[in-house]
């Protein structure tokens, strides 16, 4: 018999993991971000860029509400996202494929050490001054011919495997 959201037995908690999410900008993988987002127990959500569409009525069609239930903000300026990164102390892992990414299932998560997960634009990943930021850069193993995926499926991907250490 299948649970309602009532009878599961899931333990409520979250993680001091704070999601970078740099120029993304379509409306239905903001909505399913919040939603994966507080699925994970993220603690934020940063929504790096200018003009990013957080419209409620929009986004609550993916989001099922959840945007009410995460922390959310905006930051507009490189250098305030820079700041509030290292000023915070947190460990900055990068979800993208580079040259020097390492496979997720090799990502180290320091001890009581605060976690911004960045994940890239829809069109073209995370930016380069984001990846220097970053102090691993990760990339899911893929086996087909494509060589990317949605970002909503590669966060969800990396939210489990980083919850579940």
């Amino acid at each position: 018999m299948q649970l309602t959201h009532e009878e599961n037995q899931f333990e409520r908690k979250t993680f001091p993991i704070t999601l970078v999410c740099d120029h993304i900008y379509f409306q239905q993988n903001i909505g399913s971000l919040f939603r994966i987002s507080e699925a994970f127990g993220v603690e934020n959500i940063i929504f790096f860029g200018k003009d990013i569409p957080l419209t409620p009525r929009k986004i609550n069609k993916t989001s099922r509400s959840t945007h009410l239930h995460v922390a959310h903000s905006i930051i507009e300026d490189f250098t305030q996202l820079q700041s509030f990164l290292l000023d915070n102390d947190f460990e900055i892992i990068a979800l993208e494929i580079a040259s020097n990414s390492k496979p997720l299932k090799e990502v180290s998560i320091p001890e009581n050490k605060k976690i911004a997960l960045l994940i890239g634009s829809e069109i073209n990943g995370i930016s380069e001054e984001l990846l220097k930021l970053s102090h691993q850069i990760v990339h899911i193993n893929m086996f087909g011919k494509n060589s990317s995926m949605n970002v909503v499926q590669a966060a969800s991907i990396a939210l489990y495997e980083i919850t579940s250490l």
